[in-house]
Formats: structure tokens, C-alpha cells, sequence
């Protein structure tokens, strides 16, 4: 006897829940890319972190975003930095990926937030 909880008890998913898909553009984002926020201290932004932040701002997923999502752009530059550095702790790793998470920024998060990048030339 199943759980009235298992899967198989579970409806497929309806044309609606198929339909609450929001697409983003295969091309990425026309916006204009915010200005990358200043840095605390004397620390400036490495040419790298610059061109990743631009990438970022043009990346399907920014579409969805909006001003306020800029300080956790700039985190996960300065996660990525440190672990592409080796310097990383195990904590920052774990933040990196909380931040690409909440941005969309992995299949999985896409699917979570109801996201998926489609070619516009295919539609």
C-alpha cells in the first residue's frame, strides 16, 4: 500500500503549472549593466571582476533582476574571486552558491524559480 503522500498519488503537473514557466531570452539582457558598487577599504575591482559582473548583468537570468540584487552580484564576484584563488574557506564556497542559487544562475535554481532561457529564433 502506498503513502497517500507518494507519487503515486500525485497529479502531473497541469497545463497551468506548465504554463507559470517564465521564458528568458537565449540572447541575455538588453539593459543597461548598473554601475559595480564601490568596494570597502582601498580594494579595488580587478579587470576580471568587471568583465564578470558585465557578463552577469548580460546573462538571460538578468532580466529578472532588478537594482536590488546588485549587492549579491557583487558577493558572489568576491566569493568567485577567492575561490578561483584557492583562498576560499569552506563557508564562502557555501555562500557562492546560495548566491548563484537565488540569482537563477544554475539549472537547478532556474527550475525553482520557474525560469527556463529559450531561443528566440525556435518560438
Amino acid at each position: 500500500m502506498t503513502k497517500p503522500n507518494s507519487r503515486a498519488h500525485r497529479r502531473p503537473p497541469s497545463a497551468t503549472a506548465r504554463a507559470a514557466l517564465v521564458d528568458l531570452p537565449g540572447s541575455g539582457c538588453a539593459l543597461p549593466v548598473p554601475e559595480i558598487p564601490e568596494r570597502p577599504g582601498e580594494v579595488e575591482w580587478t579587470r576580471a571582476d568587471v568583465a564578470r559582473w558585465e557578463e552577469l548583468w548580460r546573462s538571460p537570468q538578468a532580466v529578472m533582476w532588478d537594482d536590488t540584487v546588485r549587492g549579491t552580484v557583487a558577493l558572489l564576484l568576491v566569493y568567485e574571486s577567492a575561490i578561483l584563488a584557492g583562498s576560499a574557506s569552506a563557508w564562502m564556497a557555501q555562500e557562492a552558491r546560495y548566491a548563484g542559487e537565488a540569482l537563477g544562475l544554475t539549472p537547478k535554481a532556474l527550475a525553482a524559480l520557474g525560469w527556463r532561457i529559450v531561443d528566440e529564433a525556435q518560438e
